[in-house]
């Protein structure tokens, strides 16, 4: 009996899934893995928006945390995704350290088992489940070892597409509506993308069941009909955008052949497999799930190859295919799992098992290049442990009459996001000239008074060290102007 039921245990998903979950764990841990703080740049600009929605009590017409002026972008784009990590800081009592170093993961998590509850049902969960573990994390385009907005919005589409498919009531319609409200709240390009991930299903599920098809669509337009200030601002320059020429991809993402160099080539084998195979399964769904990643291409192609199109949608499109590509990918390893020899061989072990052992073959050197090629992606530190701990001292010593900085803009981001303080230039946003006067600043020893007077600067953060008799040194690193008004 004991045997009996070790053997089932092993049989079922369960302990795949917890290997599958511990592996997306750790490949979305990888850009966090010895490092204390925030990675990607956008890491810091969405804490310091999420901390000012904290300090502040309040969620609109916020300034910019980093200047004082005109909000930034994400500010109101994405103003559901700083409310949600605000209210979650707030109710749990977690550091935002950790809530930047771990959870990203955790999301991951959360979205893989998302995709094995979609695959499940369909029949090849732990095997969809397992792909979807390879979608990268670049620098470039993003991805789940970030918590950025798309990261959060990617368990959003396999949730989706598992309430399309097997709901058919009132719930559906709910859920639908209320993610995809979210979505538009928190990172409006995945709403769109959810919304591109629904359209196959929609269509071909017409004929069929034309009230499920309508309430799924409408579930999806009637949240962007909802008053937020930027979604009519946003709606009608991305449809613009398909039919005039825009301009040519930016540096540093890939073009359509170098995803498989960047998914994995056996994954995207297992991927063509998939769609094949799902092509000549032939149900509405399976039509569906192959659709997907096809239309996600050819937004890609068309930006590419066109210039046509939203950028910022083209960007993210990398992820959303890849996405579906692992949930494709694993029905072609399930498929690849049920092979058996026919024949006088059917009684041998190998005959058997086959399929299970062509899946070992293949899965084995698939996560072994997969964790290698996550561990090879170079990713960049803006900070480290003595501008840290000089940034909090910043926080906790200087008042309010002392709230703009000047120091590498580089490291402007991070300043503000830890001290609260404003700066006078930071590397994603701020115009290039005022970068290049802040490196002439500090390079020639902070010796230009008027440059701070005249800009309001109190605060001089520099490792290189000042030669200006009327700034103070505070603390080792950390300079003031004494009786400078704020602005």
């Amino acid at each position: 009996m004991i045997w009996q039921g070790l053997y089932r245990l092993v049989k079922s998903d369960y302990l795949k899934l917890v290997f599958i979950l511990g592996l997306a764990f750790y490949v979305a841990f990888i850009p966090h893995q010895g490092y204390a703080y925030p990675v990607h740049v956008d890491e810091w600009v969405h804490l310091a928006c999420s901390k000012q929605m904290v300090e502040e009590a309040r969620v609109l017409g916020l300034a910019s945390p980093f200047s004082g002026g005109a909000p930034i972008g994400v500010q109101s784009l994405e103003v559901g995704f700083h409310l949600f990590w605000a209210m979650f800081q707030q109710v749990t009592g977690i550091s935002w350290l950790v809530i930047f170093k771990y959870f990203p993961a955790v999301i991951f998590m959360i979205s893989v088992l998302s995709v094995y509850i979609l695959g499940r049902r369909e029949g090849f969960g732990w095997e969809a489940a397992l792909c979807t573990c390879f979608v990268p994390t670049t620098i470039r385009f993003l991805g789940p070892g970030f918590l950025v907005p798309v990261a959060l919005g990617l368990l959003f589409i396999p949730l989706s597409l598992f309430i399309a498919f097997n709901l058919r009531n009132w719930c559906c319609y709910v859920l639908l509506f209320l993610f995809t409200f979210f979505l538009i709240s928190a990172h409006a390009a995945t709403a769109i993308g959810l919304v591109i991930a629904l359209a196959p299903y929609i269509i071909l599920n017409l004929r069929k069941d034309f009230r499920h098809s309508l309430g799924i669509a409408l579930a999806l337009v009637i949240p962007f009909l909802a008053p937020f200030p930027w979604i009519f601002h946003l709606l009608l320059p991305t449809a613009e955008a398909f039919i005039t020429p825009q301009p040519p991809p930016e540096a540093g993402l890939p073009y359509i052949t170098q995803v498989p160099n960047i998914y994995g080539y056996l994954p995207t084998f297992l991927f063509i497999v998939g769609i094949f195979l799902l092509a000549r399964r032939g149900r509405l769904k399976d039509y569906s799930l192959l659709i997907i990643p096809l239309l996600f291409l050819v937004l890609i192609g068309l930006f590419v190859n066109l210039h046509r199109g939203s950028g910022v949608i083209y960007a993210r499109s990398y992820l959303y295919l890849m996405l579906m590509m692992g949930i494709a990918g694993g029905y072609g390893l399930r498929r690849i799992r049920d092979i058996r020899l026919p024949g006088k061989l059917k009684s041998a072990f190998a005959s058997r098992n086959m399929g299970s052992i062509l899946c070992l073959i293949l899965l084995i050197p698939t996560i072994f290049f997969s964790v290698r090629s996550h561990l090879d992606t170079p990713y960049y530190q803006m900070i480290d442990t003595q501008d840290y701990e000089a940034f909090v001292w910043v926080e906790e010593n200087i008042g309010d009459e002392y709230d703009k900085a000047v120091l590498d803009p580089w490291k402007g981001t991070a300043f503000t996001a830890i001290s609260g303080k404003k700066v006078y230039s930071y590397i994603i946003v701020a115009p290039y000239e005022r970068q290049t006067r802040a490196y002439k600043f500090l390079q020639e020893g902070c010796s230009d008074t008027a440059f701070l007077r005249e800009n309001g600067i109190s605060i001089v953060y520099t490792r290189r060290g000042c030669n200006n008799p009327d700034l103070v040194e505070l603390r080792e690193d950390v300079y003031l102007l004494p009786q400078v008004e704020a602005e």
